[in-house]
């Protein structure tokens, strides 16, 4: 129970400041003391209390719904774009003499065949005049002895519908597909290289195109040991890698994709400059500009031969020259990235999530009728400077922008008499810049909701499957989850999708080409 549950109900006449000030002493404790029984909890195997819910925030700033009725509207008949496959026309029973046929009242019934269907290639061989031998050739699309929508299927059950391995197995042989689990697993994880290759310019294509992107991460166990899948993705793409590191460095490395190098350059040292790299490294550094190095290897070796060696400088300096690859590969430095204010992503232009902002907020519990009443009073002017923003999206002002900040000011600056409260509010105007920077970009959102719901496909992978056991299984998973929701983003169904490419049909353009095309047409 609760220290502050068990405390008598104290009137608020009699609620001195100092009274004031234990009670919040109190809640800081009870959090602090729960904290510790949760990690006992999962130390022991148990559940730990349920977290509260994500705030409604951007729900409640919906505009209300008109009570207007909306006009009728005709009914439309669902069958009329479908493709009918065959006709069964049907007639009555004893049909009178000399009855004549009028016409035929259509009644569609949609069904599915799903059953085995085996072919059988003969390729004839033949004697030619000369004396050689010449045999047919099988089709382009046939690899192995297993059909392009059998391979489809089973992509489309794991990477899609969450089936496991062992459920796709017995799914096949209770339709007498002759198959083993080791074929199965070999179809879901073997010579995908294509599909690599098109998740890879995925990234490249909404790297270079977009305004910008949301980034988050998630725990992913490889091998028994505990790793991150990070998300970088917008409206049109989604793209997840997943590694032993959630440190800047990785999520650098994750930014310049294929690219090795690391790069001493003027962006580079300004980066290590501004993050406190001290001026005696540097010079050690700037003697060497515009050197590029090709790998991993050869960088720690130069850092170790300038006598480099201490953690910090050592970190911040390799994130100053994956900052200077990136920028000589062409990252934009005008893209906006948007994240719940992890610090492994607070690099170029930054923004934050309001509802991740709130959410401080949001949690605390007022034990007064007076903090109850600050807290709601506050909540809502939160939430009507939210809806301000939002409306400014639509509508850019300079006046208003000033008028925004202003208010931004005054709300985020107020000295409640609820000390933690209070505090909570400074936090949150600490980070100003970040959260208001949509005054100056009004393209991007004020939250980062997308990315959340993105990753959450990935976490429910996670619950359904446990860890990955190889190298292979785990670039796979990440390949066609980014594929699967870059289609559903796209407006591209993913089992046409895996159809298309299976069976080198190629009617589907590339992902990253269709990506670029919707990009232009949304900022034209």
């Amino acid at each position: 129970m609760s220290l502050l549950k068990q405390l008598p109900l104290i009137p608020d006449e009699k609620i001195t400041p100092t009274i004031s000030l234990l009670l919040e002493i109190i809640q800081q404790k009870s959090e602090e003391i729960q904290f510790l029984k949760d990690e006992i909890a999962r130390l022991k195997g148990q559940k730990p209390k349920p977290e509260i819910k994500p705030s409604n925030l951007d729900k409640k700033t919906d505009k209300k719904k008109s009570n207007k009725k909306k006009p009728h509207k005709k009914k439309k008949f669902k069958t009329k774009n479908l493709h009918i496959h065959e006709d069964k026309p049907i007639h009555p029973e004893d049909i009178p003499e000399k009855s004549t046929l009028i016409d035929y009242q259509d009644y569609v019934v949609q069904d599915i065949i799903i059953s085995s269907y085996n072919t059988r290639y003969r390729l004839g061989r033949w004697q030619t005049p000369s004396g050689d031998f010449i045999t047919g050739k099988l089709p382009d699309y046939i690899d192995g002895h297993y059909g392009p929508t059998l391979k489809s299927f089973i992509l489309y059950q794991h990477y899609n519908n969450h089936v496991t391995q062992p459920l796709i197995f017995e799914h096949l042989r209770e339709l007498k597909v002759d198959i083993s689990t080791g074929t199965i697993s070999n179809i879901l994880i073997e010579n995908k290289e294509a599909f690599h290759s098109e998740k890879a310019e995925i990234l490249i294509a909404g790297l270079l195109k977009s305004g910008h992107i949301n980034v988050d991460d998630t725990g992913a166990r490889h091998k028994g040991k505990n790793g991150y899948c990070t998300h970088i993705g917008n409206e049109y793409f989604a793209w997840f890698e997943s590694t032993q590191s959630k440190s800047r460095i990785n999520f650098l490395k994750l930014l310049r994709g294929n690219h090795e190098d690391f790069i001493i350059n003027y962006d580079a040292l300004e980066y290590m400059s501004v993050q406190g790299l001290p001026q005696y490294q540097i010079n050690k550094l700037v003697e060497i500009k515009n050197t590029i190095f090709n790998n991993q290897n050869e960088w720690d070796a130069f850092l170790a031969s300038l006598d480099i060696v201490t953690k910090n400088h050592v970190r911040i300096a390799t994130e100053g020259v994956l900052v200077g690859s990136l920028i000589h590969h062409d990252f934009n430095k005008d893209m906006v990235i948007i994240s719940d204010d992890a610090g492994q992503f607070n690099i170029f232009l930054h923004g934050l999530c309001w509802v991740h902002a709130e959410r401080t907020i949001h949690k605390l519990i007022g034990f007064t009728k007076q903090h109850k009443k600050i807290l709601e009073e506050t909540r809502k002017d939160i939430w009507k400077l939210y809806r301000d923003l939002k409306d400014y999206q639509d509508n850019p002002d300079e006046t208003r922008k000033k008028e925004l900040a202003a208010q931004f000011d005054e709300l985020f600056t107020r000295k409640t008499g609820y000390v933690t409260l209070d505090q909570a509010l400074k936090r949150i105007h600490n980070n100003k810049s970040e959260l208001l920077l949509v005054l100056e970009r009004p393209d991007i959102p004020l939250h980062n909701n997308l990315s959340e719901s993105d990753i959450r496909e990935y976490v429910k992978r996670r619950k359904i499957s446990g860890s990955t056991r190889s190298d292979t299984g785990r670039k796979c998973r990440d390949s066609f989850v980014s594929l699967k929701k870059t289609c559903r983003k796209l407006g591209i169904s993913f089992w046409d999708y895996l159809y298309d490419r299976i069976a080198r049909i190629n009617l589907i353009p590339p992902l990253a080409d269709v990506m670029r095309t919707k990009i232009s047409a949304s900022v034209a």
